[in-house]
């Protein structure tokens, strides 16, 4: 089966595909890659046949940061994105899929995919890092706090793919124009459709972390998150491997893709709380650029793989991405969240519910008083072990093998749909 995962976003919006397309390569099918230009050379470093796709997701980063938690400027940021790269987006999408069999697809991809795939009468596969389009009264829509009620909770998911799908429409008519395209109908992939069923979705994370509704539809299914398996093989370079055997176990601190006018700021308060609770730490610097000079007690790196890396430190501080939260996580030490925009604080909230971590310091109220308190309540002994037997738990489960059996699966094999 020719098999083709539509991304876009961050590199932990790229990293749970390449496990998975692997998994599903080894399996006897043949898997394209398509996400930004950007990660050409991590994705085809697997073996993996990859396509790029237009535009830069740092740009979206920033729109993001500027967006904070104003869900809907981080709607209108996104539209804009969209618009601005829309039209080499259809093109490269519509070549990524040309011989395909079946499409898997993220969030950005999720209207125009499905439409691709009704058009060449095949079937898709909706993939989420993060629950979107899974209405349930347990929690709200990502962006929002709880609201207490099951009925307002599951009406802010109602309402967010209302949003989305009108959004959509709109975003894809604005580039039509633009490019001089013909009209084109458009689906959502989750309505109820006497000609088709509504597209499967397979949930990234841990039933352990955010376990499944009992009020969601039988199409929705938590598999485990997407990893590799532990390689010890990374040979990591010299200062780092010094640093680990200088002292105790530091704090790493991971912001990732997130890019900040505050980066600055942020960083000043991450070296004077380190300070003031006596730990050392290793900062990746990602996208941000930060680096104010490396010591015996803090060490600059850009980026380190997180699977390595992590086990090694006491515990991570990072922004609550998908991915980062994952990892940090499955290594089973305690998680500091600093959300700074979109589903951020989601995660950052169940890291707290499930103890493996203390309150989400959202980074607007980010201070050396507040990340100091947050490294106390993060050293506990409770929290420890309870971040231990998490990262036990997810390392067990085997989300490739469960999602690509899904995949194979007669579940999706239903109405004139033959996987």
């Amino acid at each position: 089966m020719n098999i083709t995962i539509l991304t876009y976003g961050s590199r932990g919006d790229v990293q749970p595909f390449l496990p998975l397309s692997l998994g599903l390569m080894h399996r006897g099918h043949s898997v394209r890659l398509a996400a930004p230009s950007r990660f050409k050379e991590l994705v085809e470093g697997y073996g993996i046949t990859f396509h790029p796709l237009p535009g830069e997701p740092e740009d979206l980063s920033r729109r993001l940061n500027d967006a904070g938690y104003n869900f809907i400027k981080m709607v209108r940021e996104m539209m804009d994105h969209a618009v601005e790269i829309g039209v080499e987006m259809l093109r490269q999408t519509e070549d990524a899929c040309s011989d395909a069999d079946l499409i898997i697809h993220t969030f950005a991809h999720a209207v125009g995919a499905h439409t691709l795939a009704r058009e060449k009468n095949i079937p898709d596969i909706h993939v989420q890092t993060f629950p979107m389009f899974t209405p349930t009264g347990d929690y709200p829509n990502v962006t929002m706090p709880d609201l207490k009620l099951r009925s307002l909770n599951r009406f802010t998911h109602l309402l967010s793919q209302k949003i989305t799908w009108w959004t959509s429409r709109f975003g894809y008519e604005q580039v039509r124009r633009r490019a001089g395209l013909p009209k084109r109908k458009l689906y959502f992939p989750f309505d109820n459709d006497p000609l088709r069923p509504p597209t499967p979705i397979l949930c990234a994370w841990s039933p352990g972390i955010l376990p499944a509704s009992s009020d969601w539809e039988s199409n929705v299914h938590v598999t485990g998150y997407y990893f590799f398996d532990i390689d010890d093989s990374y040979k990591p370079p010299t200062e780092l491997k010094n640093f680990l055997d200088a002292g105790e176990p530091p704090v790493c601190i991971s912001f990732g893709s997130m890019v900040n006018r505050d980066a600055n700021r942020i960083n000043n308060i991450v070296r004077e709380a380190l300070m003031k609770t006596n730990n050392r730490g290793i900062i990746l610097s990602g996208w941000s650029e930060v680096n104010d000079g490396s010591n015996n007690d803090i060490l600059y790196l850009n980026a380190v793989p997180h699977d390595w890396l992590l086990p090694r430190c006491k515990m991570i501080v990072h922004h609550g991405g998908a991915g980062t939260t994952s990892a940090g996580l499955r290594a089973g030490i305690p998680n500091v969240v600093v959300p700074f925009t979109a589903d951020q604080p989601f995660w950052g909230r169940r890291v707290q519910k499930i103890g493996a971590g203390p309150k989400p310091v959202n980074v607007n109220k980010l201070s050396v008083e507040s990340l100091t308190q947050a490294f106390v309540k993060a050293d506990d002994e409770v929290v420890r072990k309870r971040a231990q037997a998490v990262g036990q738990r997810i390392r067990s489960e085997d989300g490739v093998k469960y999602a690509a059996e899904l995949i194979e699966s007669d579940l999706f094999n239903s109405g004139n749909f033959k996987v």
